[in-house]
């Protein structure tokens, strides 16, 4: 990652282009369980997409790696300041205006579709935009602190936490009430961790949701959104959307609230997915039935 970082830098984008897609074919040639992940996650998908599947799934499994790929370099981009066409559709951007003006600050649920690493880049670029990343996993921190090493840009705050206690959400409740954001991503379990978990239904199939997210909502009481960002054709969109308010919810009702919330959550990563199928980026298995 750090020859790489070097070459987008130092070179250019065509250099890298060409590193890039050695290392991508590396990638699919070397790890069979990434391969089986993405084409049973094409398979479930593509059906929903308009256009079928052109050259067969081996190459839009590649595709998909291609597309991953694209992403990293597109995090480079943006944390070494070079300028992307990013496009905020003027309803979202009306929102995200509001929400921030508001000082009332909130959660932001992701997921690992689209490149987010674009919207908390956003926060450079105002000074009332505050981000906080919650994440389960070292290696996203790992990838962050080698791009602020070579870019020598602050990279967004990040908590890393094991599992979600009543101690991270006044951590984390510190922050909104300052009026900052706290960003989590709901739509998977950390790999080789444990933690609640429910079924829901996803592209036809069963897969187990964590909880912790939606139980963080629900102890922060607090505003909540969606944000995305995509790549759609040569440039980024951004999307971000009211989910919720848990600012009244009662300690009795959060069960429930969770009940209803976390169906509505798959509902919107589903539409996401349907969307730009090629930039869900989970390369795991997921879904119950990949395990038999």
């Amino acid at each position: 990652m750090r020859i790489m970082v070097w070459i987008r830098r130092r070179l250019g984008p065509l250099p890298f282009r060409f590193m890039l897609a050695w290392v991508i074919l590396y990638y699919y040639l070397r790890r069979p369980l990434a391969r089986r992940a993405s084409r049973r996650y094409l398979k479930r998908i593509w059906p929903y997409h308009a256009g079928g599947a052109p050259g067969g799934m081996a190459l839009l499994v590649m595709r998909h790696f291609w597309a991953f790929g694209r992403s990293l370099m597109d995090k480079v981009d943006v944390w070494s300041g070079l300028a992307l066409d990013v496009r905020i559709p003027d309803a979202d951007r009306a929102r995200l205006d509001a929400a921030i003006r508001s000082g009332r600050g909130g959660l932001m649920l992701v997921s690992h579709h689209g490149n987010l690493e674009i919207c908390s880049a956003m926060s450079h670029t105002r000074d009332d935009f505050h981000v906080t990343q919650l994440m389960h996993t070292r290696n996203a921190e790992k990838f962050n602190t080698l791009l602020a090493q070579a870019t020598h840009r602050r990279p967004p705050e990040i908590v890393e936490v094991s599992e979600i206690t009543p101690a991270t959400a006044m951590r984390l409740a510190r922050r909104i009430d300052a009026g900052g954001f706290v960003v989590i991503a709901a739509d998977r379990v950390p790999v080789g961790e444990s933690g609640r978990t429910r079924d829901l239904d996803f592209l036809g199939d069963a897969a187990p949701f964590p909880e912790g997210p939606f139980r963080l909502a629900a102890l922060l009481r607090c505003p909540i959104y969606t944000l995305g960002c995509v790549r759609d054709g040569d440039h980024h969109r951004i999307t971000f959307e009211p989910f919720d308010d848990t600012s009244t919810l009662r300690r009795r009702d959060r069960d429930a609230w969770c009940d209803a919330a976390m169906p509505r959550y798959v509902a919107w990563l589903t539409e996401q997915c349907r969307r730009h199928p090629l930039q869900w980026f989970n390369f795991f298995p997921f879904w119950h039935a990949d395990d038999r």
